[in-house]
């Protein structure tokens, strides 16, 4: 059986978490939080979380997990068949990584967790959110989903990385990264309409206020 390391706050634990859910596989979960212990890099080489325990071995790196995960497990396809349409989807969620999710997150200790973030990273990161957006915009279909008519691990990455980015948006910079964007404005709603990823979302919120309060005591 497929054991998924990681806890319910992590976008990248939920995504692994997702890909694993509506591909119905056979999975448990052990929550665990980054680590530089040495047992525990013997898991994750670099200490983070997400990370997948298999019969072979562990597997770090959300993208290789989720390529992992859509390779060995049957269910519903997560990459088209297509070999074009599936570098595609690939190239759209790397763009989503690369321009959206990284951006926001250099963000995240003034928003989050108390903390403050010098102003020329404050800068690049709403100049980079900004062109991330519009690079999406140019490259996804959103017809409904990012790459077309079906759900791809391109929209993993969209729903686990836009609500966190639009978070920094609103707060950091006073602007609405999907506010003229109503095709990405329902695919999220859409999204959220998925029972599993209902299901995620309750396990994040039950776990949100304790993660919370743990980061700002680092912080003192």
């Amino acid at each position: 059986m497929l054991r998924l390391h990681g806890f319910a706050v992590s976008n990248y634990f939920n995504m692994a978490k997702l890909a694993l859910l509506e591909k119905g596989a056979d999975f448990e979960i052990n929550t665990v939080h980054s680590s530089q212990d040495a047992e525990f890099l013997a898991k994750s080489p670099r200490g983070k979380v997400p990370f997948l325990e298999t019969e072979q071995g562990f597997i770090s790196e959300t993208n290789v997990i989720l390529e992992y995960i859509e390779e060995t497990q049957g269910g519903k396809a997560l990459l088209p068949s297509d070999p074009f349409a599936r570098a595609t989807v690939r190239a759209l969620a790397k763009e989503v990584e690369l321009y959206i999710e990284l951006p926001a997150r250099s963000c995240y200790p003034e928003v989050f967790f108390g903390g403050k973030v010098e102003q020329s990273v404050k800068d690049k990161a709403k100049a980079d959110l900004q062109a991330g957006v519009a690079t999406l915009r140019r490259h996804g279909s959103f017809a409904p989903y990012v790459a077309g008519s079906e759900m791809t691990i391109a929209d993993i990455l969209f729903l686990y990385s836009i609500d966190l980015a639009q978070i920094v948006g609103k707060k950091l910079f006073g602007i609405d990264l999907l506010g003229d964007w109503p095709e990405a404005q329902a695919l999220l709603e859409l999204l959220n309409q998925n029972p599993h990823v209902q299901s995620i979302a309750a396990d994040k919120n039950a776990e949100m206020a304790a993660f919370i309060a743990a980061m700002a005591g680092q912080r003192k």
